[in-house]
């Protein structure tokens, strides 16, 4: 028997390498049947596309999908069964609001609204476990029933089939005994018999009015999961309006800041002023007057104390007062935020912090101005006026 298999798959291979290098011609099967084929390839391909998604569409965060997968295959190798949960984005951003909302104090309006939100967004992630649990009960379960039943039977008789077909037309082809070509072409007309009946009982209508009936226990899910998030968003949204009013109307409170000396904070004493040597003007570190330079330089040079007087020497003249400076009038002109780069013709590059010389306001968006000596417009966003344009 062992070496009567090896034969048969000698006389295959054979076959298949002289259908595809020899150019022999291998039985043809009718336009029928290669049409079910191609839609039983669709159908296997939709099934196995088409639960990947969904298990996308409830669990979109891949890193999460991947940590629950190990955890699965761990617990599988060390025989635990410990089941972990994917964190719903609603029931992270709820816990997030829970806690911040206690830690503020109930005392504060804004920490309340934080806090109903917070319970809000645990509920719609409740309601979102329930819409995992229906669609993987009425939806993704049944494809892989599908998938692993009957689209893995089909496939198997058409393997089949493809390994008979060879078989009968190598026999054929070698002129073999007619009992051996009889029997080779009896298996063939069996397996192509129940690939048929497979694709048909899989493309059958029957078939499809019960894909059609887990589409549609699909979109009943969606619309119910929509129809409870959407109450408890109303609910929430009245509530914080209401927690609105009831901050608006609350008084407004007056603060006055603490100084250092409502915290009992002493200060350094008058006499420890910069460095202990603050003296008032015209006295010494003894109490003496100090002389001034004036008076110094007259001692100087008389001591008598009296300068001698000369009706000969006309006094020197007063210096003549410089007139006022009249002060420059301000250009126009504006600080750099950020560094702009021009993309376009016309338009004036700068770095941060530079002065630019405003020319006049081309809109509410634009300015033309000009730094280091280059002229062109800029967005206003980028600077900070400093001397507006008149």
């Amino acid at each position: 028997m062992a070496f009567a298999g090896l034969k048969k798959q000698i006389n295959k291979a054979n076959q298949y390498m002289t259908e595809k290098m020899g150019g022999a011609e291998g039985t043809k099967l009718d336009v029928d049947f290669v049409d079910m084929e191609r839609k039983t390839d669709v159908t296997v391909e939709l099934v196995e596309e088409l639960q990947m998604k969904t298990k996308e569409f409830l669990q979109p965060n891949p890193t999460a999908r991947a940590k629950m997968a190990a955890v699965k295959g761990i617990s599988k190798l060390s025989g635990q069964a410990k089941a972990s949960t994917y964190p719903q984005p609603e029931g992270v951003l709820g816990d997030c609001m829970l806690l911040y909302g206690k830690k503020m104090g109930e005392d504060s309006i804004f920490a309340q609204a934080l806090i109903e939100m917070g319970e809000a967004m645990k509920q719609m992630a409740d309601v979102k476990y329930s819409l995992d649990d229906n669609i993987k009960q009425n939806f993704l379960e049944p494809l892989h029933h599908l998938q692993t039943k009957d689209l893995k039977e089909v496939m198997h008789h058409r393997k089949k089939l493809q390994g008979r077909r060879l078989d009968f037309d190598c026999k054929r082809r070698r002129q073999a005994k007619d009992d051996e070509i009889r029997q080779a072409e009896e298996k063939f007309a069996e397996s192509l018999h129940l690939a048929q009946m497979g694709m048909f009982n899989l493309l059958e209508n029957d078939n499809e009015v019960e894909q059609v009936a887990q589409l549609a226990t699909f979109s009943e899910a969606l619309l119910e999961y929509h129809q409870q998030c959407t109450e408890v968003l109303k609910v929430l949204t009245e509530t914080l309006l209401e927690k609105k009013d009831e901050a608006a109307s609350r008084p407004k409170l007056e603060f006055v800041p603490k100084t250092l000396a409502d915290l009992n904070v002493e200060g350094l004493p008058l006499d420890h002023m910069n460095g202990g040597n603050f003296f008032p003007h015209g006295a010494s570190r003894s109490g003496s007057p100090v002389p001034s330079e004036n008076k110094r330089s007259q001692l100087e040079l008389f001591p008598a104390g009296n300068p001698p007087t000369s009706t000969n020497v006309s006094p020197l003249p007063s210096p003549s007062k410089s007139p006022a400076r009249t002060p420059m009038p301000k250009q126009p002109c504006c600080t750099a935020l950020y560094d702009f780069e021009p993309e376009n013709p016309g338009e004036l590059g700068f770095k941060e912090n530079d002065t630019i010389t405003l020319i006049q306001k081309i809109d509410e968006n634009w300015f033309e101005g000009s730094v280091n000596g280059r002229t062109g417009y800029f967005p206003v966003s980028y600077v900070q006026v400093i001397q507006p344009l008149p």
